[in-house]
């Protein structure tokens, strides 16, 4: 074993041991929920359903139990706060999220150390300094990263549900129409379709029919719970039209055709950001090309 190798085995070893004796004194701050599961009875606990549980087989369950002991073990200041609108969207866990952090930052940690003990058997020298610089930037930029990556995925999931909301709110629109009332066209607009969104608002009318509350309560709930304002507008209206059985056809009509309009403009938006950064490797090829023209001209002129 080389020197270098022997300092970043004995670096990783010392780092390693003084976080576990950091932590030890660490005033711990217990997840309330996970305390109730423990101390509940076996045929208690709360399980996982087919309609929330994550796909991925092992590897999920592996980086979820991960993230819970991430949650038991690490400060929740390293830890940060969860994105918790964002996950509900994704229908993620806190604990799969944390999970999905340590695990990049023990990438992070990994990756240089193997990079840096495959180049010393090549025989090239490295300076110690350029291993743990490594280590340590890779590792948090890889541990703040899951962040980035749900945000992304978050504001996707509500851009495709403004898509299927545009289209639940005419098949509520054209049940009203025909005469239903507004549970029922809640509740019959929900079964048409077979999308994710359909799904979630369907779970929360048919948990609404078993718990005597309104469904548009439970809509104006779902849509804070994941930010969906075009949802509790969409609530609004169908409280309305059960408290007062106003005729609400116009004004469901009106609210799809100004979350299709916000669509629309968003993706104009968006298009308009991919052309302009079109501009960019076009200007390039420009200056490139301008570059072989005077070139041989130029060249001609410091020869003589």
């Amino acid at each position: 074993m080389t020197t270098t190798q022997t300092a970043l085995l004995i670096g990783a070893l010392t780092a390693a041991a003084v976080v576990t004796l950091l932590a030890q004194f660490v005033p711990a701050q217990p997840d309330l929920r996970d305390v109730l599961t423990r101390l509940s009875p076996p045929t208690r606990r709360p399980h996982t359903t087919g309609a929330t549980a994550p796909t991925g087989g092992g590897a999920v369950d592996a980086e979820e139990r991960l993230g819970m002991w991430a949650e038991r073990t690490i400060p929740a200041r390293f830890l940060g706060t969860a994105p918790a609108r964002d996950l509900a969207v994704l229908r993620m866990t806190p604990a799969q999220f944390y999970g999905k952090k340590v695990l990049y930052a023990l990438l992070g940690l990994t990756l240089p150390g193997l990079l840096a003990g495959f180049v010393t058997l090549l025989g090239i020298t490295v300076p110690l300094f350029m291993p743990v610089a490594a280590t340590v930037g890779l590792s948090v930029l890889l541990f703040l990263a899951p962040s980035r990556d749900i945000a992304q995925r978050a504001t996707k999931a509500r851009a495709e549900f403004a898509r299927a909301l545009s289209a639940f709110i005419e098949l509520c629109a054209l049940e009203r129409n025909g005469g239903a009332g507004a549970t029922v066209a809640l509740a019959n607009a929900a079964q048409v379709g077979d999308s994710w969104v359909f799904r979630r608002i369907s779970e929360e009318i048919a948990r609404c029919r078993y718990n005597g509350q309104p469904p548009w309560d439970a809509l104006t709930a779902l849509a804070e719970e994941l930010a969906l304002p075009d949802l509790a507008d969409v609530a609004d209206i169908m409280r309305l039209a059960g408290d007062e059985s106003t005729e609400v056809y116009r004004q469901l009509r009106a609210r799809g055709t100004s979350v299709r309009t916000a669509l629309t403009t968003s993706e104009l938006a968006d298009a308009n950001l991919v052309e302009e950064r079109m501009y960019l490797p076009a200007s390039f090829l420009g200056v490139v090309f301008l570059a072989l023209l005077m070139a041989p001209p130029l060249m001609r002129l410091m020869t003589n």
